[in-house]
């Protein structure tokens, strides 16, 4: 990987590992060569809890997407989830020294800090400081300050915070490979990249991914995030329901839940039926298919309604001018989308990547928005690259102890 326009972006999900290798063009199109998957295992709810394992499953889904890429994997940006990552929003203050007006890049450099000046839980590490505006001398909506003048710089940031050592943990499991770890990103903001053109982030959009083990969630009001977090719900605790109230093993339910199941209810004639057929150690079944569908809208619904009460603790989700876009593996169940209207009462779509080139299946697949959303983030980062070893100095601590 000499070519410093090929990025990885590599997400280590609960259901499935995902790798995919990208081009980023000089015109900000992003070309996909390659994807490699691998089942996860030794992964929980997004976070690993079995490193041995968890490192033998990306090494898989690495070699694989080597192999489909024909490129060699040297460096990766990691997606991280999980139901320990937090936000809030925070103002920065920076008073220019009398003998200067005209503010400068050290100046917003130095309102970033300020901002992060805040009390977060001491195992805590800060992940994003997001810039929502700028406001220069009473000046409201400021983009770049750079250059102007005033005797006052404030900003107003979307800081991501997590529990450092599940940060680490994640970060190691791929450094032991040997990888080199580029940065680390939130999913929801990964896939928002790609899933959300800047216009849509303008008028008012809440991206929702739903992933094996987690809904990560990032909202977005005149541009600028307002909200994010992660949820530990995912798509496996509908597939360990149909499991449980239908009395079939987990790998039927799974395989039930996305080929025949629905979250719309009503729309089956009466008594219709799935027929499970039999397997080694498995008898088959006749299923309901309402009761099927019944089992996939009441746990959907909850996790909606869980997340919208999260939400309504501020006032955006009344912004939103472009309603909701549902990603992730788990927006490809029929209705998902209905579903989400009745709860928030605000439009919603199921969405994937937009605007790629090259594999069309893989884009197109909202399964691998973050995958490739990481290869956005990435692309926008080194338009304005920082200097090599940004990502120590940005954890501190986070990278201390590690080979």
């Amino acid at each position: 990987m000499a070519s410093s326009n090929l990025i990885v972006g590599l997400e280590i999900g609960t259901s499935k590992i995902c790798v995919v290798v990208g081009e980023g063009r000089p015109d900000g199109a992003i070309k996909i060569l390659g994807v490699g998957q691998a089942p996860s295992r030794g992964v929980r709810k997004g976070e690993i809890v079995d490193f041995e394992t968890a490192m033998k499953c990306v090494h898989e889904a690495v070699v694989d997407a080597e192999e489909k890429s024909d490129i060699m994997v040297r460096s990766v940006y990691i997606g991280i989830t999980g139901a320990h990552i937090q936000s809030f929003n925070n103002r920065g203050c920076v008073v220019l020294p009398d003998d200067r007006d005209e503010i400068d890049e050290q100046d917003v450099e130095d309102v970033k800090i300020n901002a992060r000046e805040v009390s977060i839980p001491a195992q805590n590490a800060f992940l994003h400081s997001i810039i929502q505006h700028y406001h220069v001398g009473g000046q409201d909506g400021v983009l770049n300050p750079v250059g102007m003048l005033g005797q006052k710089l404030e900003a107003d940031f979307h800081i991501i915070h997590g529990v450092r050592t599940r940060i680490q943990n994640t970060i190691r499991c791929v450094k032991e490979l040997p990888l080199d770890v580029e940065d680390v990103v939130f999913t929801a903001l990964a896939s928002a990249q790609v899933v959300l053109t800047q216009h849509q982030k303008n008028l008012g959009a809440l991206v929702i991914d739903i992933g094996g083990g987690t809904t990560d969630y990032i909202l977005y009001v005149d541009g600028a995030v307002k909200q994010s977090g992660s949820l530990a719900v995912g798509g496996d605790h509908i597939t360990n329901d149909i499991s449980m109230g239908l009395r079939i093993p987990m790998t039927r339910a799974e395989k039930l839940k996305i080929e025949e199941g629905s979250v719309i209810l009503g729309n089956c004639l009466p008594g219709e039926t799935v027929l499970l057929k039999d397997d080694s150690g498995f008898a088959g079944k006749e299923i309901e298919r309402e009761t099927l569908n019944t089992i996939i809208h009441l746990r959907l619904r909850e996790s909606f309604e869980l997340l919208k009460r999260k939400l309504d603790q501020e006032p955006f989700l009344d912004y939103l001018g472009e309603g909701i876009f549902i990603t992730g593996g788990c927006s490809m169940l029929k209705g998902i989308d209905h579903l989400a209207e009745d709860v928030f009462g605000i439009p919603a779509h199921v969405a994937h990547a937009q605007a790629m080139s090259g594999l069309t299946s893989a884009f197109e697949n909202p399964q691998f928005s973050t995958a490739i959303g990481l290869i956005k983030y990435a692309q926008a980062v080194q338009i304005d690259r920082r200097p090599r070893g940004g990502l120590r100095r940005i954890f501190g601590k986070i990278f201390s102890g590690m080979r």
